[in-house]
C-alpha cells in the first residue's frame, strides 16, 4: 500500500510512473507541457537543436512572446523571430502571436492549455501559477527547457509541502495578493524554498480563479518549488468552460506529512503592501499613506485578469490620476483587452488619464513600457521589488493589489480605494 502523499508528491508520482514517491527523491517524469518566451525560448531552442531535430510533441510545446511583444528593439525583435521561426518550422500549435497573445501565464489557464493534474514545466520563474488550477507548475532554466522540448521528459527532486490554511473569511477589500503578500510577510522570501505550498481553508475556497492564480503565482517569491490549491466546484467551472481533455484531480491524503502546517486567521489579513526591495518587506496599506508616488502599473501575469481591471475601474471611476502620476493599465490577454472594452472599463480608464495597453509584460521587468528613472517610485501589481527591477537601481517599487494601486494613482500616495472619496481629483 503506497505511502500517505500529498498533493504534489501523487502528481509527481503518477508521472514518473510509481506508486509513491517521498521527499528528497530523484525521478524522472512524463510532461504535459513545456513552455518558453521570447527571452528564454530562444536559448532552450539552441539547446534542443543539440539534442533532436523534432519537439516530442507539437501539442505540448508552448511559446508566447510577451516579454518585449510588441517588439521594443531591433534585438527583441530578432529574438521574437527566432520563437516564431522554430514555432513554423516544428509545427507548434500553441505558439501564440502578437494580437493574439497575452502574458503567458493569464493566458495558458484562459485558453484551457492548462488542467488539473497536469505537471507543466516553463522557462519563466511564475510558471509557478497553475497550481491554482491543481496542477504541478514549476520554472526552469533554459537548458532544461530545451531538453525537455526535445524528450518529454525531466528530471525532478521530490519537494517537502507546506501547508497554509487560511481560516475564516476574508474582510471586503482584502483580495488573493493580499493573501499571498501577507504570507510572504510571514515566512520570508526564502520561507518555502524548494518546497511546494499548498493553500487551502475557507478564505481560499471563497476566492474567485482569478484571484486563486494570484496567490499560486508569487509562491515564487517564497522560494516555493510550486504552489497548489485543492481542485473544488469552482475549478471545475473554470476548467470545464475550456479544457477539451481528461483531466485527475489529485488531493492530499487526511495524514500526509508536512514539512510545515501554517494556520493563518483570514481576519489577520488586510490590504497590504510590500516596499522596496523585497516582497517579504510588507506593511498594512493604512500605515503607508506617506509614501508619495510617480507612478502606478496595473497588470501583469499577477494582476492582469478581467477581475483585476474590474477592481482597479471601480475605483477610477469618474476620477482623475493625480497631477504627475502615470497610471499604467495592461490587460493581461488580448481577451482580457476585449472585455475591458465591452464592459466600458476601457472608457473609465481613458477618462481617468490612464495609458492603456496591449498586452505585453513590459515595465514589471524594467522592459518597456514604463520603465522609472533614478528617484521614481511607483506602486505596482506586479510580483517582484527588488533593487531596478522596473528601470533604475536608484527607483523604488511598491506591491499592492489592483484597487489599492489604483487608489494610490488618484491620490498621489499610497492609499485605500476609501481615502480616494475625499480627494480632489473628482469630476
Amino acid at each position: 500500500m503506497a505511502r500517505p502523499m500529498t498533493m504534489a508528491e501523487k502528481i509527481l508520482a503518477a508521472h514518473a510512473g510509481l506508486e509513491e514517491v517521498k521527499p528528497g527523491q530523484l525521478i524522472e517524469c512524463n510532461l504535459d507541457g513545456v513552455l518558453a518566451n521570447d527571452v528564454t525560448a530562444p536559448l532552450a531552442i539552441s539547446v534542443f537543436r543539440q539534442v533532436a531535430s523534432r519537439v516530442f510533441d507539437p501539442n505540448r510545446v508552448v511559446l508566447v512572446p510577451d516579454h518585449y511583444v510588441p517588439n521594443k528593439d531591433i534585438k527583441s525583435a530578432e529574438q521574437a523571430k527566432i520563437v516564431r521561426e522554430f514555432a513554423r518550422e516544428q509545427g507548434i500549435s500553441h505558439y501564440y502571436e502578437a494580437g493574439c497573445m497575452g502574458i503567458e501565464h493569464a493566458l495558458l489557464p484562459e485558453q484551457g492549455v492548462v488542467a488539473a493534474g497536469d505537471l507543466i514545466i516553463g522557462a519563466d520563474s511564475h510558471t509557478c501559477t497553475y497550481g491554482a488550477l491543481g496542477a504541478f507548475s514549476t520554472g526552469v532554466g533554459s537548458t532544461d527547457a530545451g531538453v525537455a522540448m526535445a524528450t518529454g521528459r525531466a528530471w525532478f527532486k521530490v519537494p517537502e509541502t507546506i501547508l497554509f490554511k487560511i481560516n475564516g473569511t476574508l474582510a471586503k477589500g482584502v483580495t488573493g495578493k493580499d493573501v499571498i503578500l501577507h504570507i510572504i510577510g510571514r515566512i520570508g522570501v526564502d520561507g518555502a524554498l524548494y518546497k511546494a505550498m499548498e493553500f487551502t481553508g475557507e478564505a481560499i475556497e471563497g476566492l474567485s480563479m482569478d484571484e486563486r492564480l494570484t496567490i499560486s503565482n508569487m509562491a515564487i517569491e517564497a522560494g516555493g518549488k510550486a504552489g497548489l490549491i485543492p481542485v473544488d466546484d469552482v475549478t471545475r467551472a473554470y476548467l470545464d468552460e475550456r479544457v477539451e481533455r481528461p483531466y485527475t484531480a489529485y488531493y492530499s491524503d487526511p495524514d500526509a506529512q508536512y514539512a510545515d502546517v501554517v494556520e493563518i486567521d483570514a481576519e489577520d489579513i488586510v490590504p497590504t503592501v510590500a516596499f522596496p526591495h523585497l516582497p517579504s518587506n510588507v506593511r498594512p496599506v493604512a500605515q503607508a499613506r506617506d509614501v508619495r508616488i510617480d507612478q502606478a502599473v496595473i497588470g501583469s501575469c499577477t494582476n492582469g485578469r478581467i477581475e483585476d481591471m474590474r477592481q482597479a475601474a471601480a475605483v477610477l471611476k469618474g476620477r482623475k490620476v493625480a497631477p504627475g502620476v502615470r497610471c499604467i493599465v495592461i490587460p493581461a490577454t488580448q481577451r482580457v483587452y476585449r472585455q475591458c472594452i465591452e464592459e466600458g472599463l476601457t472608457g473609465i480608464f481613458l477618462d481617468a488619464n490612464c495609458v492603456v495597453s496591449t498586452p505585453t509584460c513590459g515595465p514589471c521587468l524594467g522592459g518597456y513600457m514604463g520603465v522609472l528613472a533614478a528617484g521614481e517610485r511607483a506602486i505596482a501589481t506586479t510580483n517582484r521589488n527588488f533593487v531596478g527591477r522596473m528601470g533604475s537601481p536608484q527607483s523604488e517599487v511598491y506591491l499592492a493589489s489592483p484597487a489599492v494601486a489604483a487608489a494610490s494613482a488618484v491620490l498621489g500616495h499610497i492609499g485605500l480605494p476609501e481615502d480616494v472619496a475625499s480627494a480632489a481629483h473628482v469630476e
